[in-house]
């Protein structure tokens, strides 16, 4: 099973589901009167964006944008390619960039970049992991954070290993032997 390749339990998925209510009261709260518009950063994303939209109550769209920087490795190679942009107009509405993780900022800073350019009203970031790095390469504003982590390979809940692990309910750390 793929929960026994985790050397242990981060994040429950009673601590997840508690956390994902929480963060979509305040979204509702901060939005309220806006055209908000989640845009979830595939693949990892997901899960958190599927979570997320139902526990908003205030009307909302959502979009995607295709983003990766990680491939088969357990670092982020620093080289961002874009797979897919969004389809729907984004001129003059808010835009709330859904992110499995925040770890070197790299995904990060090139999804905002390309979403400028479609001249969204504002731009914030909604991390459901924020990784603590000495050093990280790309400094990135996240309006909402979920979690802070120790700087570990995490999997589950959206975020995968080589394309597995995507489907655990919960966030476990992976076991080294499994990725070296």
């Amino acid at each position: 099973m793929l929960i026994d390749d985790l050397e242990y339990i981060l994040l429950s998925e009673q601590d997840i589901q508690k956390r994902v209510t929480e963060i979509a009261a305040e979204i509702d709260r901060d939005y309220t009167g806006k055209d908000l518009v989640l845009v979830c950063i595939l693949k990892g994303g997901i899960i958190f964006l599927s979570d997320l939209t139902r526990q908003i109550t205030i009307p909302h769209a959502f979009d995607m944008v295709g983003a990766e920087s990680y491939g088969a490795s357990t670092t982020s190679s620093g080289h961002v390619i874009i797979t897919k942009d969004v389809q729907m107009p984004l001129v003059g509405r808010d835009i709330l960039l859904i992110e499995d993780i925040y770890d070197t900022g790299s995904t990060l800073k090139v999804v905002r970049e390309l979403l400028q350019v479609h001249t969204p009203r504002s731009v914030e970031v909604c991390a459901l992991l924020w990784k603590e790095k000495k050093d990280r390469t790309h400094q990135v504003p996240v309006k909402y954070v979920g979690f802070k982590i120790p700087d570990v390979f995490v999997v589950g809940y959206g975020l995968d290993f080589n394309e597995k692990y995507r489907n655990l309910r919960s966030i476990g750390v992976l076991k080294k032997e499994i990725y070296i």
